[in-house]
């Protein structure tokens, strides 16, 4: 197992923050990264393109300016989520504007490609890749992805099936590179779990949603302090993918959770801003099955420290077990 250069001594807690489409925007990306965590964010998020330019300009400078006044506790880098799919028709203006600003880390979803890679590899950023199963890891690697991000399943919006224990399991078998496992992790203990079962980061999406700094209608929020793993529906209605969502949001908009129909993944959208996009992620609210640890609406970086003592005491608690042989 290894964590990558770039994060080295920059961590307060071993955690990615996932992009949130439309959520993640540079105040919650800024504040998880001044937090010590790796904030993320969606390129599309930035619309129209020249939208981009001044976030990327606006995190770099924003979170050099905070190093250079915390030189004994730097902010953790930054990274750039990208959707490799044919229906993603700004990918190269985005990555060339990734490029230029040389984002330190790059998350790759829905296709990997040996070109994209090369592109960040070459001012030395880094590719983390998002899979749902161990072919998909495979592929990725194959393709020059320097880690992986398996997408388990109760992560929010598109997950997979597979436990975690299963594919970090898989994986770990022929990889040593760095893996940042998704699914259902909203709490300390979580992110102690996913290092003791092979992971180096834990990958954390929906927990951010209800936080100030996010980008999301206050029922969004107050929808997740509300509800708990039952209110999850797995549908690949929305997008034309499996995914996770909150069962209320469905009801809201007048469909029958339990009665869904299936969505042609042929007519998959993600994220070129079409209606569709609109019925999934604005209407239709996306959140994982681990959001029984959100009970209120913190800032990010509130719920950075919670983590982190939740963190420290699973670490103690743990050690206590294994003294006392209770393991």
């Amino acid at each position: 197992m290894a964590l990558p250069s770039i994060l080295s001594g920059r961590l307060r807690l071993p955690v990615i923050c996932s992009p949130l489409f439309i959520i993640s925007n540079p105040a919650l990306v800024i504040a998880q990264c001044q937090a010590g965590v790796v904030g993320s964010f969606p390129s599309l998020n930035a619309r129209p393109l020249s939208l981009l330019d001044e976030w990327l300009a606006e995190i770099t400078e924003t979170l050099a300016a905070y190093d250079r006044v915390h030189p004994e506790a730097p902010s953790a880098p930054f990274a750039v989520n990208q959707i490799v799919h044919r229906s993603n028709n700004r990918l190269e203006e985005d990555l060339a504007l990734c490029v230029k600003y040389k984002v330190p880390m790059v998350i790759t979803s829905l296709g990997a490609r040996a070109d994209v890679n090369a592109a960040i590899h070459s001012y030395g950023g880094i590719v983390l890749h998002d899979v749902i199963t161990n072919a998909f890891a495979h592929k990725a690697i194959e393709k020059g992805a320097d880690g992986l991000i398996p997408v388990a399943a109760g992560a929010g919006g598109h997950a997979g099936l597979l436990s975690p224990f299963a594919l970090v399991q898989e994986i770990r078998a022929w990889f040593d590179g760095t893996i940042a496992l998704s699914g259902s992790i909203a709490h300390g203990r979580s992110v102690l779990a996913a290092q003791a079962m092979g992971a180096d980061l834990a990958y954390i999406g929906s927990a951010f949603i209800a936080t100030k700094e996010a980008n999301a209608m206050d029922g969004y929020k107050e929808m997740i302090v509300e509800s708990n793993a039952d209110d999850i529906v797995y549908t690949n209605l929305f997008t034309g993918v499996h995914g996770n969502y909150l069962k209320p949001s469905i009801v809201r908009a007048g469909l029958d959770p339990d009665n869904l129909p299936t969505s042609d993944p042929s007519q998959m959208n993600f994220g070129s801003g079409g209606n569709q996009d609109a019925k999934a992620w604005r209407d239709i609210w996306g959140c994982g099955q681990g959001i029984g640890a959100v009970h209120d609406i913190p800032t990010a970086g509130e719920l950075v420290t919670r983590l982190h003592h939740e963190y420290l005491a699973a670490q103690s608690d743990l050690s206590t077990k294994i003294a006392l042989n209770r393991v």
